[in-house]
């Protein structure tokens, strides 16, 4: 089975986490957890982003102000995808005592919003196009 499927059944049985290696200390666990919460508050955020450019812009052409906003509420449930395998990759990385998992995903995820802040910097200083 592949480490995604694993990780994926992790998900919705995560008491299953507790049969691979040895407890780590509760402090690293709990640090795990409070990373999870940030990238979940990300992916609120940028949720609400995308919303927000889609109900208060209504004066940008209609192709511009949605492909924005679906940029970022593609960011942002990418975003709680993610948190979730990660939470999940870092805690079972921690119980097997091996190095904690890399990731291009916060390199990803930065492009996107800076792509998306760029245009909107665009649409700003030379006026919205209706």
């Amino acid at each position: 089975m592949s480490r995604f499927v694993q990780s994926l059944r992790l998900w919705w049985a995560p008491r299953r986490i507790r049969d691979e290696g040895e407890t780590p200390d509760y402090r690293f666990s709990l640090a795990n957890e409070r990373t999870f919460l940030a990238w979940i508050r990300t992916a609120l955020a940028l949720i609400g982003g995308g919303f927000a450019v889609d109900q208060f812009l209504p004066d940008l052409r209609w192709a511009v102000r949605v492909g924005l906003a679906l940029a970022l509420l593609a960011a942002g449930v990418l975003c709680a995808l993610r948190a979730v395998n990660h939470w999940i990759r870092c805690e079972r990385a921690m119980r097997r005592g091996e190095d904690l998992p890399v990731s291009r995903f916060p390199a990803v995820l930065s492009l996107t919003v800076a792509v998306v802040a760029v245009a909107m910097v665009v649409l700003v200083v030379f006026g919205r196009v209706g």
